[in-house]
């Protein structure tokens, strides 16, 4: 039977066996030991065990149950400790001896499992081994790339978009460059997609191929939709969001997906969206996704060399229509800008008493700002009583941020939107000559509040982690009250994510609020 020997300085010794020896118990007490080598420090000797020769056997059949707590050390220990460079050689000897399949999988749920600020410093590490076990599939990995690409972007989407230049340039939680990471990790695929279009009619580059194609619509939806893509941020070198923009529309050229993708809508759809499996499982991702992409061809021109000049700008508005209504109805700035920029844009192409009214197919938005002028609730003293009440924070800067924060957010949203429509010469709705009142009730005790939220909440981390590593007993269970109410009982690891859940609602907060001051800065430079 095969045993770990658990020596006195913690090292352990594997005996060697043949794999029709294996028992159930095995597996366990494999994944047990060697995690306690790997966090007592002994990865060199590790490493040295699973490099020899004669212990192939025994890593390929179990060396993937080491990959959890393998990732948890990679990720504690600093750049420059040599203990991080042993963990990632035995990373890279299981990719390179582990069964593909069972590693793909167990490298797939650390990904899923990771949470908050270890998010994007997972996906990093892993993105390389797994791209290297996905080709060691050879054929038949379509479903793989797949599920790895959806895993990575679901992922990636709990992470808030950076608006301002400095949020972008800091990338603070990495989304950015996980996001052109991604790209790379998906480039072999592409290219055997491409190499096979005319040359091969096998079902699997067709399916590969697909699965590429939902990666897009996935990353058009987030975090495309949202980033804001106006180059306006010019003393940035390059912005890693545009970057990863023209990437995407880069696979959708390569895989000759780009026109029958931005006309589907149209009736123009290829046989992969006449897949119906397909369709259902991209249908609530491709209105939103179609909107973003036909807004980075016809105003950000990306792809647009290869766009065929023989449609008439009115077919262009016409097909436009009902994306930038998907886009105007959405309540985000940087959505609803793209909306109006992609209006202006088909708009602008229109010749002369060309406008023909069946080219507006939908009336609510030509009649609504119409009514909201009518109103004297929307401009003048009678708004600005409104916003007294809207504008405000109850507390001060004790108020509960987290209990609070969807109407914080709606409140920030409000703002934004009445700085962009309004400016300080015309002051129509009265806010320029209330900004120091909204920024003494709700801006200034909104920045205190957000320090003093995220102080306590990572002390709370700290302490939780501290404790944690005393006892080592992370299944621990006790309670932990959230927005004044008491959760259910919880793990020490759910409580931490909790913590990083309320954390990062406070970073979402923290940037709608310095885009709102930008745009507020921004506005007063223009008028003086």
């Amino acid at each position: 039977m095969h045993l770990f020997k658990q020596l006195g300085r913690g090292k352990s010794l594997w005996q060697i066996l043949e794999e029709e020896d294996f028992k159930g118990e095995d597996f366990n007490l494999f994944q047990v030991a060697g995690q306690k080598c790997l966090e007592e420090g002994y990865a060199a000797e590790v490493l040295e065990v699973i490099q020899n020769e004669k212990n192939k056997v025994i890593v390929k059949s179990m060396g993937w149950n080491l990959v959890c707590p393998l990732v948890r050390c990679i990720l504690s220990y600093k750049q420059e400790d040599e203990k991080r460079e042993h963990c990632l050689k035995i990373l890279d000897q299981l990719v390179q001896l582990c069964n593909p399949k069972e590693l793909l999988l167990g490298l797939l749920e650390q990904i899923e499992q990771t949470s908050g600020e270890h998010i994007s410093h997972t996906i990093l590490l892993l993105l390389q081994p797994l791209q290297t076990v996905l080709l060691k599939l050879h054929s038949k990995k379509s479903y793989s790339v797949g599920l790895s690409l959806s895993t990575i972007l679901n992922q990636l989407s709990l992470l808030p978009v950076p608006y301002t230049k400095e949020q972008i340039r800091e990338d603070k939680l990495g989304l950015c460059r996980c996001c052109n990471a991604v790209v790379d990790f998906a480039k072999p695929f592409v290219d055997e997609v491409v190499k096979n279009m005319e040359a091969s009619t096998e079902n699997d580059d067709e399916d590969l191929k697909e699965e590429l194609l939902k990666f897009c619509l996935k990353s058009l939806k987030y975090p495309l939709l949202i980033a804001q893509l106006d180059q306006l941020h010019e003393d940035i070198e390059e912005d890693p969001l545009r970057h990863f923009a023209a990437e995407i529309l880069g696979i959708l050229l390569d895989i000759r997906e780009l026109l029958p993708t931005l006309f589907s809508h149209r009736g123009s759809r290829n046989q992969s969206w006449d897949n119906p499996d397909f369709l259902d499982v991209d249908r609530k991702h491709s209105a939103d996704s179609l909107a973003c992409l036909s807004y980075l061809v016809f105003v950000q021109y990306f792809g647009i060399d290869c766009f065929p000049m023989v449609f008439s700008p009115s077919y262009l508005l016409q097909c436009n229509m009902t994306h930038i209504e998907v886009l105007l109805k959405r309540t985000e700035e940087s959505v609803l800008t793209k909306g109006l920029d992609l209006l202006e844009n088909c708009l602008l192409r229109m010749g002369d008493n060309s406008l023909h009214h069946q080219y507006l197919e939908f009336k609510g938005f030509i009649t609504a700002p119409q009514k909201a002028n009518d109103s004297k609730w929307f401009t003048g003293p009678q708004l600005v009583s409104l916003l007294d009440l809207v504008l405000l924070l109850p507390e001060g800067a004790e108020t509960d941020l987290l209990q609070n924060s969807d109407r914080i957010m709606a409140s920030l949203n409000l703002l934004r939107y009445l700085v962009i429509k309004d400016n300080e010469y015309d002051n129509q709705t009265g806010i320029w000559t209330e900004l120091s009142k909204i920024e003494q009730n709700f801006l200034s005790p909104l920045h205190t509040g957000l320090n003093m939220s995220k102080a306590h909440y990572e002390a709370e981390i700290k302490s939780k982690k501290e404790n944690r590593r005393e006892s080592y007993n992370s299944k621990a269970v006790c309670s932990v009250t959230v927005a004044g109410e008491k959760m259910p009982n919880m793990t020490t690891e759910m409580q931490l994510q909790v913590l990083h859940s309320a954390l990062f609602t406070f970073d979402l907060i923290e940037s709608v609020l310095a885009r709102v001051e930008e745009l507020i800065e921004v506005k007063i430079k223009t008028i003086t």
